[in-house]
């Protein structure tokens, strides 16, 4: 058997991590087994489906490297399918069509919560078998075996049994003959030959009605598991309040897409100790059957962990892209000199993120108006001014402008004035930069340029000597 495994969206908004988890692990045992994920769009919910979610679902599976071998087929584009199978139910005497109002549903619903008894249709119209007058509306429903249970294994929970009384006569088309969620799923994962439904938990509840379903079509079933639902820190569903929960929002706030996928492949399953995973050593060791049945917290401080390990071995090359999109988010036009790859370089130790990194990068390119608080009144005083003159003399004095020349200059000041080498670069650091952090400042200088670390020095001689003067 060819193992084929479907993430099927419905397009009502962007793609959330809870279902960009479940693509993954289904992308992940297809690939574990040499299947095919197939990728399908449930928008027969026309008034909330919409182009722009469809638009970044598939933008956030692309992003996440999360590549689908078929598809994406739309139901949308399968109501005559759909309508071929409710006839033939119809015909068979598997589904019949239903002609209670409104009204006399309201008033069984009531009058069943009333007596507290799960509420169910009766079925009154299952017997009726005279045609439709002119104008009569009705739906149709599914007519789910009364005596039995639904039994089935579960790959992540075990076994599953729920009484067939528990079940009711599912609707599966509405007044205007539009299909419903869990028939149109049956149709399908049957027309797709999906031998494996991964999904949340939250379908757990619809897994017997389409189960039932596939029975009533002569269908083989296929092996279903249904993976736990993500927390928030406080042990609530993972929600906007925690935070971001879009994967594009990941994206702009400048998480790598490997971090991502490995936080979430870890949101689930594990394999021993091992916290960091290359694609390949996932696709190798990952099986359905090993994810846990227990719900997993979303752990924003592990992800940031991870990514920057990710930022740490990333190749220069492939941080420009990134870093030029949270550069740009704050308005920073990072045009070179010095190039975004050599700054990279020089910051890949310091941030956890690209938003981060951008933001304690802006002097690279930008001038500031203002020191950072504390760093000049705590490294820009009045006992610096000498040697920090004597500083500016020898960097305009450098017939290189590279890292070391800028290291043995202000080491030569330093000892000129007495003063230990730190003593002296923080004042130029902060001098240059407007802060007291940075990459080490003889690399930091060189990335700056001449001209700019000339100017902001002169800038700071004046700072300090207007405050000496005071």
């Amino acid at each position: 058997m060819t193992v084929r495994t479907r993430f099927a969206p419905s397009p009502t908004g962007t793609l959330h991590v809870g279902g960009a988890r479940t693509a993954l692990y289904c992308w992940l045992y297809a690939r574990h087994t040499g299947g095919s994920f197939v990728l399908r769009i449930e928008d027969t919910d026309r008034e909330r489906s919409t182009e722009a979610s469809v638009d970044a679902i598939l933008e956030g599976l692309g992003w996440l490297g999360l590549d689908w071998d078929e598809g994406p087929f739309y139901q949308t584009q399968r109501f005559v399918r759909y309508r071929e199978v409710t006839e033939r139910l119809i015909a068979e005497g598997k589904a019949y069509r239903c002609y209670c109002p409104r009204e006399r549903l309201e008033a069984l619903r009531a009058d069943q919560m009333r007596r507290k008894v799960k509420p169910r249709y009766d079925g009154r119209c299952r017997s009726r078998t005279e045609l439709p007058r002119p104008g009569e509306s009705w739906v149709v429903r599914f007519r789910n075996p009364d005596e039995g249970e639904v039994v089935f294994d579960d790959a992540v929970r075990g076994n599953v049994r729920i009484s067939n009384e528990e079940l009711d006569d599912l609707i599966i088309a509405r007044t205007d003959g539009t299909p419903t969620y869990n028939f149109t799923v049956v149709v399908d994962d049957l027309d797709m030959r999906i031998t494996h439904v991964i999904r949340g938990d939250d379908h757990v509840n619809n897994t017997p009605r389409q189960i039932n379903i596939l029975k009533a079509l002569g269908a083989e079933l296929p092996v279903y598991a249904h993976v736990p639902m993500i927390l928030g820190p406080d042990g609530g569903r993972l929600s906007k309040r925690h935070g971001a929960v879009s994967v594009t929002q990941f994206r702009d706030e400048g998480y790598l897409p490997d971090a991502l996928v490995n936080h979430l492949v870890r949101l689930g399953w594990s394999y021993g100790n091992q916290e960091i995973f290359s694609r390949e050593e996932m696709v190798r060791l990952f099986d359905i059957s090993d994810v846990h049945r227990a719900a997993a917290t979303f752990d924003f401080e592990k992800l940031n962990w991870l990514n920057q390990q990710y930022i740490k071995a990333l190749p220069a090359e492939a941080a420009a892209e990134p870093f030029e999109r949270a550069l740009a988010a704050l308005r920073v036009s990072a045009e070179p000199p010095p190039r975004v790859e050599d700054v990279f370089d020089a910051q890949r130790e310091r941030a956890k993120t690209f938003a981060e990194m951008a933001a304690s990068s802006r002097y690279f390119w930008e001038d500031f108006d203002d020191y950072a608080e504390g760093s000049a009144r705590k490294h820009l005083r009045p006992v610096v001014l000498k040697p920090l003159r004597a500083v500016r003399e020898r960097l305009a004095a450098l017939e290189r402008w590279d890292p070391q020349a800028i290291h043995d200059a202000i080491s030569g000041a330093a000892e000129e004035a007495g003063l230990k080498l730190g003593r002296l670069g923080q004042p130029v650091r902060v001098a240059v930069c407007g802060r007291a952090v940075s990459p080490p400042f003889d690399v930091t200088l060189a990335l700056v340029g001449r001209e700019r670390t000339l100017s902001r020095i002169d800038r700071a001689i004046a700072f300090v000597a207007e405050r000496a003067s005071g």
